[in-house]
């Protein structure tokens, strides 16, 4: 099923992968996250940098020269370079002002500059990107200022005039006149401006900003209008500059704010005496001898001198802990094991099933006894597929035949021919010869995977069609295979429970069977699709079968679409193609439409399947193209 899309833009995942490898190469942390945003900051609570949705519909080396600038400015300026206290007693002091929006604004732009001359000074390759992304945004500030000119947005305008300022490499650079008040004050703030380049820290331009949006705030009549970059209000008291390793270890705050006193020198209090302590048996090793979570008490300005010195008796403790030996007391290891298993039953195979799919949880369903509609219903397509399962069928016992009979003999290796004058006479002798080998079985194994959504009810029937013609050709040349219809209850569903179902209509051991396949009249269009997650889950089935060949082919009708999963579903299940695809499985995409297929849909699928797609623009014709690609796999099976 399909969500409405407000803003109807299609991810390149290609391109949207490039960007998050570029985050985590250059701040050295895989756990960072790359998204798309209206505008580009970076979160350092949830370890995210947003790119702009600025360079969308942008020619391609614009868009792609502006969203890897907005990588390196978070990635190598904010992540590495940004005061974040500072930013945090900024918005305080700019949230009492009436131009708050222009303050925050101004402050955003300042900052970036001085991040890209960071970012140009470690990066010199970035420069082309960074004067490409400064020259796409004066043409946009230059329109801008015109614009807010014409509708009297002033403060709009003088802020569009003050990003022109501060990036020309003319001297003598002017902006149009706006209003008498800010044409008077344009100077002291130009002049203020100046201070930019110099400027060594986020302090220095937060200092800078206030003083000028001060001057500004008795100024302007009104903030502005609208957003050209965005400074986040995040909680950046909780923020802390240099953590130490022991900073890192304490989990939570003392329960009291509160500060004992300066502590002079030879006043502390002082135990020589030991202290007991008393622990239970536990079935888990830890690292430590013994572990103290502090809640209670007050801060004092105490450090420690180092690391105490060791004495013998740690060496005798290190002893005891390896002897250590199982508890004669009760065992709750299987409950631990039972937690496990939940777990991994709801969201808990995270790195199996990649980092979007956290809590999808997989229910398998096996199909009824077909009741006689659905005998029925199969009769009738397998009198519509007659045709071409019987051509194929004759194709494939021709191939075989053909490499039973197939002369064995002028070969470069083998058994040696007592024809030996060619030794002599020819430049590139061929010798040898083997003899007759038996035909060969066709060494394969086909896995096809249904999209259930809710959009595939007008296309259903068609698909039962086609799927019809691939469980009765392959049977026919006792191919192994499985047929697998795939959804997610929406219903169910919630942000920590996400139950995905798969119906296998046709397993491996009862597709060889004669009777099998009515059951493949019982998928129905159900509700969302998770793809990636059901490629996966594919995948490791087929993994699982000894054939040479493995085939996953996923009937679809469009992007995958469920619970968290609009914008990282293309990336996810594009991921999940290509782990198939390294671990030998070909995976084919039949895209299903029921008349014209817009470019847009084409750039989605191409996404994620590369050139592995089939395009059906008509599902009325779908046996007529599902027969030559399924010769084709089969031959090459052979």
């Amino acid at each position: 099923m399909r969500f409405i899309k407000f803003n109807d833009k299609n991810i390149d995942s290609f391109l949207f992968m490039e960007l998050a490898d570029l985050a985590k190469t250059l701040t050295k942390q895989d756990e960072i996250q790359v998204e798309y945003a209206f505008k580009s900051y970076y979160d350092p609570f949830a370890g995210k940098v947003f790119v702009s949705h600025f360079w969308d519909n942008r020619p391609a080396h614009e868009m792609i020269a502006g969203l890897k600038t907005d990588v390196f400015l978070r990635s190598i300026g904010s992540y590495r370079h940004t005061h974040f206290k500072e930013i945090g007693s900024f918005l305080k002091q700019a949230g009492k002002l009436s131009v708050s929006s222009f303050a925050k604004q101004l402050l955003m732009v300042c900052e970036d500059l001085r991040l890209e001359e960071l970012c140009k000074r470690e990066r010199p390759g970035t420069k082309k990107a960074f004067a490409l992304r400064r020259d796409v945004y004066r043409k946009y500030f230059h329109d801008q200022l015109n614009v807010n000119l014409v509708k009297s947005v002033q403060t709009d305008a003088f802020f569009n005039g003050l990003y022109l300022l501060l990036t020309t490499d003319n001297p003598f650079e002017e902006i149009p006149s706006i209003s008498d008040p800010i044409d008077r004050v344009l100077p002291y703030v130009r002049n203020q401006l100046t201070k930019v380049y110099e400027a060594k820290a986020t302090q220095d331009l937060t200092k800078m900003v206030m003083e000028i949006a001060d001057v500004l705030d008795e100024v302007l009549e009104r903030d502005m209008l609208n957003m050209y970059f965005h400074l986040p209000e995040l909680d950046y008291d909780e923020w802390e500059e240099g953590l130490t390793f022991d900073d890192l270890k304490r989990q939570a705050k003392l329960e009291n704010d509160d500060s004992l006193g300066k502590i002079q020198k030879g006043d502390e209090d002082i135990h020589e005496n030991d202290m007991p302590t008393h622990h239970r048996e536990t079935s888990r090793a830890t690292k430590s001898f013994l572990q103290f979570d502090i809640e209670h008490g007050s801060k004092t300005d105490l450090m420690g001198e180092g690391g105490r010195e060791g004495e013998d008796g740690d060496q005798a403790l290190g002893m005891v802990q390896g002897a250590a030996r199982k508890s004669k007391q009760n065992d709750y290891s299987h409950m631990e094991a039972m937690e496990s298993n939940r777990d991994e039953e709801q969201g808990g195979g995270e790195s199996e099933f990649g980092k979007d799919n956290k809590y999808a949880y997989p229910v398998f369903q096996t199909p009824d006894v077909p009741g006689p509609e659905h005998v029925r219903g199969y009769e009738e397509n397998k009198k519509a597929i007659a045709p071409y399962q019987k051509k194929l069928k004759q194709m494939i016992e021709k191939t075989l035949e053909h490499k039973k009979t197939l002369p064995r003999t002028d070969l470069h290796f083998g058994r040696l021919n007592k024809k030996l004058l060619r030794l002599f006479t020819d430049e590139n002798p061929r010798l040898f010869f083997k003899k007759h080998q038996p035909s060969i079985e066709i060494d394969a194994v086909f896995s096809l995977l249904v999209d259930c959504s809710g959009s595939m009810f007008d296309k259903m029937d068609e698909t039962k069609l086609g799927i019809t013609l691939f469980h009765e050709a392959l049977s026919s040349v006792r191919v192994p295979h499985e047929v697998v219809g795939f959804w997610e209850d929406t219903n169910e569903a919630t942000e920590t429970k996400q139950p995905n179902y798969f119906k296998t209509v046709i397993d491996f051991t009862s597709s060889l069977k004669r009777k099998s396949g009515p059951e493949i009249m019982q998928l129905e269009p159900e509700e969302d699709n998770r793809d990636g997650y059901a490629i996966r889950h594919m995948t490791n089935r087929l993994l699982k079968r000894s054939e040479t060949q493995k085939f996953l082919l996923v009937f679809s009708d469009g992007e995958p679409a469920a619970m968290d999963y609009e914008q990282n579903g293309i990336i996810d299940t594009h991921e999940a193609v290509l782990d198939a695809r390294k671990k030998g499985i070909e995976v084919i995409n039949v895209f299903l439409s029921n008349g014209y297929i817009d470019e847009g849909q084409q750039k989605t699928i191409q996404n994620i399947y590369g050139k592995y797609s089939i395009l059906v623009p008509n599902v009325d014709e779908l046996p007529d193209v599902l027969f030559p690609l399924l010769r084709k796999l089969l031959q090459k099976s052979i």
